[in-house]
């Protein structure tokens, strides 16, 4: 990746990890873009080069973790199959730049109830699906690359792909149910060890 290609990349990271602090913060109403792109350091004419609405820019962040996913696969050509999915999801899942440059201003209690009223806001659904649906293909690209499979003609790269995004999914909202009791990438290693055995690769 080039330098011009990385700074778009970490523009589109902080603008995205911005957009999830505000709205678990104050709530998805009482943000606007123009305070999206304030924390960010851009200009709001900047966040609508990368993003058509508040809700784009939240999905994003769930987005960009998946799609890493699917990057990483491609990566570790020479593992397991399940042992390089669990690796990778886990990995996208430590701390990173965005959050630990922006931390939550509030303690974690409430950011994990700020993040359970974000998830279920409606105006973000629709987003969070279109995410997870393309990021989806991607990871179904990676495991057909990987287990030499078709992607057009065979079942098992899109079956492991829908059950990765489904843990994942699963995962989540489970942490956000139980109030973090279970810190999520616990939460992450059982789903998948759950579901690797009944998608042996082939």
């Amino acid at each position: 990746m080039g330098l011009r290609e990385r700074k778009k990349a970490q523009t589109h990271a902080a603008l995205s990890w911005a957009a999830v602090r505000l709205t678990v913060e104050r709530g998805f109403d009482k943000v606007k873009v123009e305070d999206i792109a304030e924390a960010a350091g851009v200009s709001p004419r900047t966040f609508n080069n990368y993003f058509s609405s508040k809700a784009e820019a939240i999905a994003f962040r769930h987005l960009d973790r998946c799609l890493r996913v699917a990057e990483a696969l491609r990566e570790r050509p020479g593992e397991p199959l399940w042992d390089a999915i669990t690796d990778s999801v886990l990995r996208q899942f430590a701390a990173d730049v965005e959050s630990m440059t922006h931390p939550p201003a509030t303690d974690a209690a409430q950011w994990t109830a700020g993040v359970r009223v974000m998830v279920a806001e409606p105006a973000l659904r629709g987003e969070m699906l279109r995410a997870g649906a393309v990021a989806e293909a991607e990871i179904a690209a990676a495991v057909a690359a990987r287990t030499g499979g078709d992607l057009e003609r065979d079942l098992y790269p899109h079956l492991v792909a829908s059950a990765v995004m489904g843990a994942v999914n699963t995962a989540i909202a489970h942490h956000l149910r139980t109030d973090a009791a279970v810190p999520v990438r616990r939460l992450l290693t059982d789903a998948l060890a759950r579901v690797a055995p009944g998608l042996s690769t082939p």
